[in-house]
């Protein structure tokens, strides 16, 4: 079971609810966070929207390294040291103090993403990634995770038909798409407490549905 941050004080007065939304290219992540950030607002929550790698300046300047660029730019390692210092930078400028004000926080993408893309992607392993992190943030995680599924050539399809310039990512081989998938699921099957998979390949307003619903029978949501 991977690091998790502990869930006791969820939707207790001063202790925040940190949620990310993660899985493969075109699986609607951005759309169902926004979506999400929404409806929380208004039934009255203060909700902080962010995504990784970002939600800093210093994060920013290291999000176009991983990027852009060619597919190869990166050795596996170094990738994930790179996302890891973003990550601890976003973490003890924008996400700690938000939940230390009792603030929602919703992330598109955080650590689950760095253990499926280069832990299952690059097939560097479970273990290495796990012991990064508690290195850079101990026991860390998020309260929740949504993981978006679909299939690979039909989100890497979606993807290229938003944006007809592809990131780096996206100029992956399938193959390394479809190892992504396996490690998303994998990494839901490893924490069924925080974990939930949701069926991307739907209209978005159905597939918000399904995330609120899952959102409002883990979470404290206002009705």
């Amino acid at each position: 079971m991977g690091p998790v941050r502990p869930m006791g004080a969820i939707g207790k007065m001063g202790c925040g609810t940190f949620m990310s939304f993660e899985g493969g290219e075109g699986g609607g992540k951005s759309t169902q966070a926004g979506q999400l950030a929404e409806r929380l607002r208004a039934a009255g929550v203060t909700v902080i929207e962010t995504r990784e790698p970002g939600g800093t300046e210093g994060a920013d300047s290291i999000r176009e390294l991983l990027v852009t660029g060619a597919a190869d730019r990166w050795d596996p390692v170094s990738e994930v040291l790179l996302h890891y210092a973003a990550r601890r930078d976003h973490v003890e400028r924008v996400i700690k103090p938000a939940l230390a004000r009792g603030d929602w926080v919703i992330t598109d993408r955080f650590a689950d993403s760095t253990m499926a893309y280069q832990g299952y992607g690059y097939e560097l392993g479970p273990e290495l990634i796990d012991t990064i992190h508690r290195a850079v943030l101990g026991d860390f995680q998020t309260d929740m995770t949504i993981i978006m599924d679909i299939d690979p050539s039909a989100g890497l399809a979606r993807a290229r038909a938003r944006d007809p310039d592809p990131s780096r990512y996206e100029r992956f081989e399938l193959t390394f798409h479809q190892r992504l998938r396996d490690g998303f699921l994998a990494i839901a099957a490893r924490n069924p407490h925080r974990c939930v998979v949701v069926d991307a390949d739907g209209l978005p307003d159905d597939v918000g549905a399904m995330v609120w619903a899952a959102v409002s029978e883990r979470l404290d949501v206002p009705a």
